[in-house]
Protein backbone atom coordinates (compact mmCIF):
# COMPACT_ATOMS: atom_id res chain seq x y z
CA UNK A 1 0.00 0.00 0.00
CA UNK A 2 0.96 3.66 -0.22
CA UNK A 3 1.15 5.32 3.20
CA UNK A 4 1.71 9.03 3.77
CA UNK A 5 3.13 9.89 7.20
CA UNK A 6 2.37 13.20 8.89
CA UNK A 7 5.26 14.13 11.22
CA UNK A 8 7.72 11.71 9.63
CA UNK A 9 10.94 13.17 11.09
CA UNK A 10 10.26 12.18 14.70
CA UNK A 11 12.31 9.21 15.90
CA UNK A 12 9.26 6.92 16.23
CA UNK A 13 7.55 7.90 12.98
CA UNK A 14 10.83 7.85 11.08
CA UNK A 15 11.50 4.32 12.36
CA UNK A 16 7.98 3.29 11.37
CA UNK A 17 8.61 4.69 7.88
CA UNK A 18 11.77 2.59 7.58
CA UNK A 19 9.86 -0.56 8.61
CA UNK A 20 7.07 0.16 6.12
CA UNK A 21 9.59 0.68 3.32
CA UNK A 22 11.40 -2.56 4.22
CA UNK A 23 8.03 -4.38 4.14
CA UNK A 24 7.53 -3.25 0.54
CA UNK A 25 5.08 -0.37 0.99
CA UNK A 26 5.35 2.91 -0.88
CA UNK A 27 6.13 5.55 1.74
CA UNK A 28 5.95 9.33 1.56
CA UNK A 29 5.82 11.82 4.41
CA UNK A 30 5.82 15.41 5.56
CA UNK A 31 7.02 17.46 8.50
CA UNK A 32 7.70 21.05 9.47
CA UNK A 33 11.36 21.96 9.17
CA UNK A 34 12.41 18.58 7.73
CA UNK A 35 15.55 17.97 9.75
CA UNK A 36 18.43 15.50 10.19
CA UNK A 37 19.38 12.93 11.22
CA UNK A 38 16.03 11.32 10.42
CA UNK A 39 15.62 13.26 7.16
CA UNK A 40 18.97 11.92 5.94
CA UNK A 41 18.12 8.35 6.99
CA UNK A 42 14.76 8.51 5.20
CA UNK A 43 16.15 9.98 1.98
CA UNK A 44 18.78 7.23 1.95
CA UNK A 45 15.88 4.75 2.00
CA UNK A 46 14.28 6.45 -1.00
CA UNK A 47 11.43 8.01 0.99
CA UNK A 48 10.16 11.31 -0.40
CA UNK A 49 9.83 14.08 2.18
CA UNK A 50 7.58 17.12 1.81
CA UNK A 51 8.09 20.32 3.79
CA UNK A 52 5.04 21.45 5.75
CA UNK A 53 1.45 20.23 6.11
CA UNK A 54 -0.19 21.75 3.02
CA UNK A 55 -3.50 20.52 1.58
CA UNK A 56 -1.89 19.90 -1.84
CA UNK A 57 -0.63 16.62 -0.39
CA UNK A 58 -4.14 15.16 -0.82
CA UNK A 59 -3.19 14.79 -4.50
CA UNK A 60 -0.80 11.98 -3.51
CA UNK A 61 -3.91 9.83 -2.92
CA UNK A 62 -2.29 7.37 -0.48
CA UNK A 63 -4.18 4.32 0.74
CA UNK A 64 -3.96 5.67 4.28
CA UNK A 65 -2.56 8.66 6.17
CA UNK A 66 -0.54 7.76 9.28
CA UNK A 67 -0.71 10.61 11.77
CA UNK A 68 2.07 11.41 14.25
CA UNK A 69 1.32 12.90 17.66
CA UNK A 70 2.94 16.18 16.63
CA UNK A 71 -0.26 16.85 14.64
CA UNK A 72 -3.17 18.60 16.36
CA UNK A 73 -6.34 20.59 15.67
CA UNK A 74 -4.57 23.77 16.85
CA UNK A 75 -5.22 27.15 15.25
CA UNK A 76 -2.73 29.93 14.58
CA UNK A 77 -3.20 33.46 15.87
CA UNK A 78 -5.05 34.46 12.69
CA UNK A 79 -7.50 31.58 13.13
CA UNK A 80 -6.15 29.38 10.33
CA UNK A 81 -5.35 25.70 11.07
CA UNK A 82 -1.80 24.88 12.11
CA UNK A 83 -2.12 21.56 10.23
CA UNK A 84 -4.32 22.27 7.18
CA UNK A 85 -3.61 18.84 5.69
CA UNK A 86 -5.23 17.15 8.70
CA UNK A 87 -8.29 19.37 8.41
CA UNK A 88 -8.58 18.44 4.72
CA UNK A 89 -8.26 14.71 5.51
CA UNK A 90 -11.08 14.99 8.05
CA UNK A 91 -13.28 17.04 5.69
CA UNK A 92 -12.83 14.56 2.83
CA UNK A 93 -13.50 11.56 5.06
CA UNK A 94 -10.22 9.92 4.03
CA UNK A 95 -8.77 6.95 5.93
CA UNK A 96 -6.25 7.80 8.66
CA UNK A 97 -4.72 6.06 11.66
CA UNK A 98 -2.06 6.64 14.31
CA UNK A 99 1.51 5.41 14.09
CA UNK A 100 1.19 2.93 16.99
CA UNK A 101 -2.09 1.54 15.59
CA UNK A 102 -0.59 1.05 12.11
CA UNK A 103 2.46 -0.62 13.63
CA UNK A 104 0.32 -2.96 15.75
CA UNK A 105 -1.80 -4.07 12.80
CA UNK A 106 0.83 -4.25 10.05
CA UNK A 107 4.06 -5.27 11.85
CA UNK A 108 3.49 -6.59 15.38
CA UNK A 109 0.55 -8.91 14.72
CA UNK A 110 1.56 -12.54 15.34
CA UNK A 111 4.97 -11.68 16.77
CA UNK A 112 6.38 -12.08 20.27
CA UNK A 113 6.74 -8.44 21.27
CA UNK A 114 9.24 -7.41 23.95
CA UNK A 115 8.40 -3.87 25.07
CA UNK A 116 10.49 -1.59 27.28
CA UNK A 117 8.59 1.06 29.27
CA UNK A 118 9.85 3.52 31.87
CA UNK A 119 10.68 7.16 32.51
CA UNK A 120 14.41 6.64 31.91
CA UNK A 121 16.61 4.22 30.01
CA UNK A 122 14.06 3.01 27.44
CA UNK A 123 16.27 3.58 24.41
CA UNK A 124 19.39 2.09 26.01
CA UNK A 125 17.60 -0.96 27.46
CA UNK A 126 15.74 -1.63 24.20
CA UNK A 127 19.06 -1.46 22.35
CA UNK A 128 20.65 -3.87 24.85
CA UNK A 129 17.79 -6.33 24.40
CA UNK A 130 17.94 -6.20 20.61
CA UNK A 131 21.71 -6.79 20.70
CA UNK A 132 21.40 -9.69 23.17
CA UNK A 133 18.80 -11.41 20.95
CA UNK A 134 20.87 -10.71 17.82
CA UNK A 135 23.98 -12.17 19.48
CA UNK A 136 21.96 -15.26 20.41
CA UNK A 137 21.11 -15.79 16.72
CA UNK A 138 17.41 -14.88 17.07
CA UNK A 139 17.42 -12.08 14.42
CA UNK A 140 14.89 -9.80 16.17
CA UNK A 141 13.08 -6.91 14.59
CA UNK A 142 13.17 -3.66 16.51
CA UNK A 143 12.00 -0.06 16.66
CA UNK A 144 14.11 2.15 18.91
CA UNK A 145 13.98 5.89 19.65
CA UNK A 146 17.67 6.25 18.90
CA UNK A 147 20.41 4.62 16.85
CA UNK A 148 22.16 1.64 18.56
CA UNK A 149 25.81 1.72 17.49
CA UNK A 150 25.85 -2.10 17.16
CA UNK A 151 23.24 -1.88 14.38
CA UNK A 152 23.61 1.60 12.86
CA UNK A 153 19.84 1.87 12.24
CA UNK A 154 16.89 2.64 14.53
CA UNK A 155 14.47 0.07 13.08
CA UNK A 156 14.32 -3.17 11.10
CA UNK A 157 11.77 -5.95 10.52
CA UNK A 158 13.98 -8.90 11.53
CA UNK A 159 13.41 -12.57 10.68
CA UNK A 160 9.90 -13.65 9.63
CA UNK A 161 10.22 -16.73 11.87
CA UNK A 162 12.34 -17.33 14.95
CA UNK A 163 15.50 -19.19 13.84
CA UNK A 164 15.61 -21.11 17.12
CA UNK A 165 12.03 -21.72 18.32
CA UNK A 166 11.39 -21.35 22.03
CA UNK A 167 8.89 -23.12 24.30
CA UNK A 168 5.12 -22.70 24.10
CA UNK A 169 2.61 -22.36 21.25
CA UNK A 170 4.20 -19.10 20.02
CA UNK A 171 7.74 -20.42 20.28
CA UNK A 172 8.31 -20.02 16.55
CA UNK A 173 6.89 -16.49 16.42
CA UNK A 174 9.44 -13.91 15.34
CA UNK A 175 10.71 -11.52 17.97
CA UNK A 176 10.22 -7.76 17.93
CA UNK A 177 11.77 -5.40 20.49
CA UNK A 178 10.15 -2.00 20.88
CA UNK A 179 10.70 1.12 22.94
CA UNK A 180 7.32 1.55 24.64
CA UNK A 181 6.55 5.21 25.26
CA UNK A 182 3.86 6.36 27.70
CA UNK A 183 3.27 9.60 25.77
CA UNK A 184 -0.13 9.84 24.11
CA UNK A 185 -0.80 8.23 20.72
CA UNK A 186 -2.41 10.98 18.62
CA UNK A 187 -4.78 13.93 18.89
CA UNK A 188 -7.68 11.48 18.38
CA UNK A 189 -6.32 8.73 20.68
CA UNK A 190 -5.18 9.93 24.10
CA UNK A 191 -4.10 6.50 25.35
CA UNK A 192 -0.39 5.91 25.85
CA UNK A 193 1.37 4.58 22.74
CA UNK A 194 2.39 1.38 24.51
CA UNK A 195 -1.16 0.00 24.96
CA UNK A 196 -1.17 -0.74 21.20
CA UNK A 197 1.84 -3.06 21.30
CA UNK A 198 0.39 -6.02 23.29
CA UNK A 199 3.74 -7.34 24.53
CA UNK A 200 4.33 -10.87 25.76
CA UNK A 201 7.43 -9.60 27.60
CA UNK A 202 6.97 -6.19 29.23
CA UNK A 203 9.80 -4.36 30.99
CA UNK A 204 8.86 -1.71 33.56
CA UNK A 205 12.24 -0.06 34.00
CA UNK A 206 11.31 2.75 36.40
CA UNK A 207 8.52 5.28 36.84
CA UNK A 208 8.65 8.95 37.85
CA UNK A 209 6.54 11.98 37.08
CA UNK A 210 7.15 13.32 33.57
CA UNK A 211 5.19 14.73 30.63
CA UNK A 212 3.56 17.46 32.69
CA UNK A 213 1.90 18.71 29.50
CA UNK A 214 -0.41 15.66 29.35
CA UNK A 215 -0.38 14.05 32.81
CA UNK A 216 -1.69 15.78 35.94
CA UNK A 217 0.31 13.71 38.41
CA UNK A 218 2.24 10.49 38.95
CA UNK A 219 -0.96 8.54 39.66
CA UNK A 220 -2.21 9.33 36.13
CA UNK A 221 0.96 7.79 34.63
CA UNK A 222 0.73 4.77 36.95
CA UNK A 223 -2.79 4.17 35.61
CA UNK A 224 -1.46 4.06 32.04
CA UNK A 225 1.24 1.58 33.10
CA UNK A 226 -1.48 -0.55 34.66
CA UNK A 227 -3.38 -0.45 31.34
CA UNK A 228 -0.21 -1.85 29.72
CA UNK A 229 -0.19 -4.75 32.23
CA UNK A 230 -3.79 -5.55 31.28
CA UNK A 231 -2.59 -6.40 27.75
CA UNK A 232 0.14 -8.90 28.79
CA UNK A 233 -1.08 -12.53 28.38
CA UNK A 234 -1.00 -15.07 31.23
CA UNK A 235 1.97 -16.84 29.62
CA UNK A 236 3.78 -13.50 29.38
CA UNK A 237 6.36 -12.00 31.73
CA UNK A 238 6.42 -8.60 33.43
CA UNK A 239 9.99 -7.57 34.26
CA UNK A 240 9.85 -4.88 36.93
CA UNK A 241 12.31 -2.74 38.88
CA UNK A 242 12.11 -3.91 42.49
CA UNK A 243 13.48 -0.59 43.77
CA UNK A 244 10.52 1.51 42.62
CA UNK A 245 7.52 2.10 44.88
CA UNK A 246 5.58 3.53 41.96
CA UNK A 247 5.88 0.23 40.07
CA UNK A 248 4.82 -1.70 43.18
CA UNK A 249 1.63 0.39 43.12
CA UNK A 250 1.15 -0.38 39.42
CA UNK A 251 1.43 -4.13 40.08
CA UNK A 252 -0.91 -3.83 43.06
CA UNK A 253 -3.63 -2.53 40.72
CA UNK A 254 -3.59 -5.94 39.03
CA UNK A 255 -1.22 -8.25 37.19
CA UNK A 256 -2.18 -11.50 35.44
CA UNK A 257 1.25 -12.65 34.23
CA UNK A 258 4.50 -14.01 35.65
CA UNK A 259 6.52 -11.26 37.39
CA UNK A 260 10.32 -11.21 37.37
CA UNK A 261 11.92 -8.45 39.45
CA UNK A 262 15.37 -6.88 39.26
CA UNK A 263 17.49 -4.36 41.14
CA UNK A 264 16.76 -4.92 44.84
CA UNK A 265 18.75 -7.43 46.93
CA UNK A 266 15.65 -9.64 47.24
CA UNK A 267 14.78 -9.38 43.51
CA UNK A 268 14.95 -12.30 41.07
CA UNK A 269 17.87 -10.60 39.32
CA UNK A 270 20.40 -8.47 41.21
CA UNK A 271 23.97 -7.27 40.76
CA UNK A 272 27.08 -7.57 42.90
CA UNK A 273 29.99 -5.29 42.13
CA UNK A 274 30.85 -2.04 40.37
CA UNK A 275 28.61 -0.99 37.42
CA UNK A 276 31.51 -1.49 34.98
CA UNK A 277 32.21 -5.08 36.11
CA UNK A 278 29.62 -7.01 38.10
CA UNK A 279 28.21 -10.44 38.79
CA UNK A 280 24.58 -11.13 37.86
CA UNK A 281 22.73 -13.04 40.58
CA UNK A 282 19.53 -15.00 39.98
CA UNK A 283 17.73 -15.46 43.30
CA UNK A 284 21.03 -14.99 45.09
CA UNK A 285 23.10 -17.37 42.96
CA UNK A 286 25.75 -16.08 40.48
CA UNK A 287 24.72 -16.94 36.89
CA UNK A 288 26.73 -14.48 34.75
CA UNK A 289 29.24 -11.65 34.77
CA UNK A 290 29.08 -8.36 32.86
CA UNK A 291 32.28 -6.51 31.99
CA UNK A 292 31.74 -3.58 29.64
CA UNK A 293 32.52 0.07 28.84
CA UNK A 294 29.29 1.58 30.21
CA UNK A 295 29.15 3.47 33.49
CA UNK A 296 26.55 4.26 36.14
CA UNK A 297 24.18 2.33 38.38
CA UNK A 298 21.37 3.18 35.95
CA UNK A 299 23.07 1.17 33.20
CA UNK A 300 23.68 -1.70 35.62
CA UNK A 301 19.90 -1.77 36.25
CA UNK A 302 19.21 -1.50 32.51
CA UNK A 303 21.42 -4.55 31.99
CA UNK A 304 19.56 -6.60 34.63
CA UNK A 305 16.24 -5.71 32.98
CA UNK A 306 17.52 -6.76 29.55
CA UNK A 307 18.94 -10.04 30.90
CA UNK A 308 15.65 -10.90 32.66
CA UNK A 309 13.63 -10.13 29.52
CA UNK A 310 15.92 -12.13 27.24
CA UNK A 311 15.67 -15.13 29.57
CA UNK A 312 11.90 -15.18 28.88
CA UNK A 313 12.59 -16.01 25.21
CA UNK A 314 15.20 -18.66 26.01
CA UNK A 315 18.47 -16.71 26.17
CA UNK A 316 20.57 -17.81 29.16
CA UNK A 317 21.88 -15.00 31.42
CA UNK A 318 25.50 -15.99 30.68
CA UNK A 319 24.85 -15.63 26.93
CA UNK A 320 23.15 -12.27 27.50
CA UNK A 321 25.99 -11.00 29.71
CA UNK A 322 28.60 -11.98 27.09
CA UNK A 323 26.65 -9.99 24.48
CA UNK A 324 26.56 -6.94 26.76
CA UNK A 325 30.35 -7.09 26.91
CA UNK A 326 30.24 -6.21 23.18
CA UNK A 327 27.46 -3.61 23.51
CA UNK A 328 28.49 -0.25 22.05
CA UNK A 329 25.68 1.89 23.52
CA UNK A 330 23.47 4.31 21.59
CA UNK A 331 24.25 7.51 19.72
CA UNK A 332 23.87 10.50 22.05
CA UNK A 333 24.32 8.42 25.21
CA UNK A 334 27.54 9.84 26.69
CA UNK A 335 28.89 9.97 23.15
CA UNK A 336 32.36 11.49 22.98
CA UNK A 337 32.17 14.15 20.25
CA UNK A 338 35.82 15.16 20.41
CA UNK A 339 38.81 16.16 22.52
CA UNK A 340 40.77 19.40 22.02
CA UNK A 341 43.42 21.03 24.22
CA UNK A 342 42.98 18.07 26.59
CA UNK A 343 39.27 18.90 27.07
CA UNK A 344 36.68 16.19 26.25
CA UNK A 345 33.21 17.14 24.92
CA UNK A 346 30.34 14.65 25.26
CA UNK A 347 26.76 14.60 23.93
CA UNK A 348 24.02 13.06 26.07
CA UNK A 349 20.23 12.86 25.67
CA UNK A 350 19.47 13.44 29.38
CA UNK A 351 16.73 16.02 30.04
CA UNK A 352 14.70 14.93 33.11
CA UNK A 353 16.39 15.95 36.43
CA UNK A 354 16.87 12.31 37.47
CA UNK A 355 18.49 11.55 34.10
CA UNK A 356 20.80 14.57 34.47
CA UNK A 357 21.83 13.34 37.91
CA UNK A 358 22.40 9.70 36.90
CA UNK A 359 24.42 10.74 33.83
CA UNK A 360 26.67 12.99 35.92
CA UNK A 361 26.90 10.44 38.75
CA UNK A 362 28.00 7.78 36.27
CA UNK A 363 30.68 10.03 34.78
CA UNK A 364 31.88 11.08 38.25
CA UNK A 365 32.15 7.44 39.32
CA UNK A 366 34.25 6.55 36.27
CA UNK A 367 36.51 9.64 36.44
CA UNK A 368 37.04 9.76 40.19
CA UNK A 369 36.85 12.77 42.53
CA UNK A 370 39.82 14.65 41.07
CA UNK A 371 38.51 15.33 37.53
CA UNK A 372 36.45 18.44 36.73
CA UNK A 373 33.02 18.02 35.11
CA UNK A 374 31.33 20.94 33.33
CA UNK A 375 27.62 20.36 32.63
CA UNK A 376 25.85 22.28 29.86
CA UNK A 377 22.11 21.69 29.56
CA UNK A 378 18.93 23.10 28.11
CA UNK A 379 15.47 22.54 29.68
CA UNK A 380 13.85 21.62 26.35
CA UNK A 381 11.26 18.88 27.04
CA UNK A 382 7.66 19.99 27.50
CA UNK A 383 7.88 19.12 31.20
CA UNK A 384 11.03 21.17 31.74
CA UNK A 385 9.76 24.11 29.68
CA UNK A 386 6.74 24.27 31.98
CA UNK A 387 9.10 24.56 34.96
CA UNK A 388 7.43 21.61 36.67
CA UNK A 389 10.77 20.26 37.96
CA UNK A 390 12.93 23.37 38.18
CA UNK A 391 13.34 22.97 41.96
CA UNK A 392 15.17 19.65 41.33
CA UNK A 393 17.85 21.20 39.12
CA UNK A 394 20.40 22.05 41.87
CA UNK A 395 20.23 18.42 43.06
CA UNK A 396 20.43 17.12 39.49
CA UNK A 397 23.57 19.15 38.73
CA UNK A 398 25.30 18.62 42.08
CA UNK A 399 27.91 16.09 40.77
CA UNK A 400 29.21 18.71 38.28
CA UNK A 401 31.86 21.27 39.23
CA UNK A 402 30.27 23.91 36.97
CA UNK A 403 26.81 24.11 35.35
CA UNK A 404 25.74 26.20 32.36
CA UNK A 405 22.04 26.58 31.45
CA UNK A 406 20.70 27.66 28.05
CA UNK A 407 17.56 29.66 28.90
CA UNK A 408 16.06 30.46 25.46
CA UNK A 409 12.32 29.74 25.32
CA UNK A 410 11.81 29.54 29.09
CA UNK A 411 9.14 31.59 30.84
CA UNK A 412 10.56 30.85 34.30
CA UNK A 413 13.70 32.21 35.96
CA UNK A 414 16.49 29.65 35.58
CA UNK A 415 18.92 31.78 37.61
CA UNK A 416 16.50 31.75 40.56
CA UNK A 417 16.06 27.97 40.25
CA UNK A 418 19.84 27.45 40.25
CA UNK A 419 20.48 29.96 43.08
CA UNK A 420 21.41 27.24 45.64
CA UNK A 421 24.49 26.51 43.48
CA UNK A 422 25.51 30.18 43.26
CA UNK A 423 24.85 31.92 39.95
CA UNK A 424 27.06 34.35 38.00
CA UNK A 425 30.52 34.70 36.42
CA UNK A 426 33.01 32.60 38.34
CA UNK A 427 30.18 31.01 40.34
CA UNK A 428 29.20 27.34 40.18
CA UNK A 429 26.28 28.01 37.80
CA UNK A 430 25.74 30.42 34.91
CA UNK A 431 22.84 31.06 32.54
CA UNK A 432 22.96 32.09 28.89
CA UNK A 433 20.13 33.42 26.69
CA UNK A 434 21.69 32.07 23.46
CA UNK A 435 24.20 29.47 22.22
CA UNK A 436 27.09 31.88 21.43
CA UNK A 437 26.96 33.25 25.00
CA UNK A 438 26.83 29.70 26.40
CA UNK A 439 29.84 28.64 24.29
CA UNK A 440 31.79 31.72 25.43
CA UNK A 441 31.02 31.03 29.11
CA UNK A 442 32.08 27.38 28.92
CA UNK A 443 35.20 28.13 26.86
CA UNK A 444 36.34 30.72 29.39
CA UNK A 445 35.81 28.30 32.31
CA UNK A 446 37.31 25.19 30.68
CA UNK A 447 40.77 23.92 31.57
CA UNK A 448 42.92 21.07 30.24
CA UNK A 449 41.70 17.77 31.68
CA UNK A 450 38.05 18.92 31.95
CA UNK A 451 35.07 16.85 30.78
CA UNK A 452 32.19 18.88 29.26
CA UNK A 453 28.81 17.10 29.07
CA UNK A 454 26.14 18.70 26.84
CA UNK A 455 22.69 17.42 27.83
CA UNK A 456 19.50 17.96 25.80
CA UNK A 457 16.75 15.95 24.10
CA UNK A 458 17.14 18.19 21.03
CA UNK A 459 19.95 19.33 18.77
CA UNK A 460 21.11 21.93 21.36
CA UNK A 461 21.85 24.41 18.54
CA UNK A 462 24.93 22.47 17.44
CA UNK A 463 26.70 23.48 20.65
CA UNK A 464 29.07 20.49 20.56
CA UNK A 465 30.77 21.49 17.29
CA UNK A 466 30.87 25.15 18.32
CA UNK A 467 32.50 24.25 21.62
CA UNK A 468 35.16 22.09 19.95
CA UNK A 469 35.96 24.92 17.54
CA UNK A 470 36.09 27.58 20.27
CA UNK A 471 38.24 25.39 22.54
CA UNK A 472 40.70 24.72 19.71
CA UNK A 473 41.40 28.47 19.56
CA UNK A 474 41.76 28.86 23.32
Amino acid sequence: MHIHILGICGTFMGGLAALAREAGHQVTGCDAGVYPPMSEQLRALGIDLIEGFGTEQLALQPDIFVVGNVVSRARLADGTPKFPLMEAILDAGLPYTSGPQWLAEQVLQGRHVLAVAGTHGKTTTTSMMAWILESAGLQPGFLIGGVPLNFGVSARLGAAQRPQPGPGPLGAASLFVIEADEYDTAFFDKRSKFVHYRPRTAVLNNLEFDHADIFDDLAAIERQFHHLLRTVPPSGRVVTNGLEESLARVLHQGCWSEVSSFGAVVSDFSAAGDPQAFDVLHRGQPVARVEWALTGVHNQLNALAAIAAAQHVGVAPATAAAALGRFQNVKRRMELRGTVQGIAVYDDFAHHPTALRTTLDGLRRSLGPGARILAAFEPRSNTMKLGAMKSQLPWALEPADRAFCHTAGLDWDAAAALAPLGVGPGQRAQTAPDIPTLVAQITEAAQAGDHIVCMSNGGFGGVHAQLLEALSKK
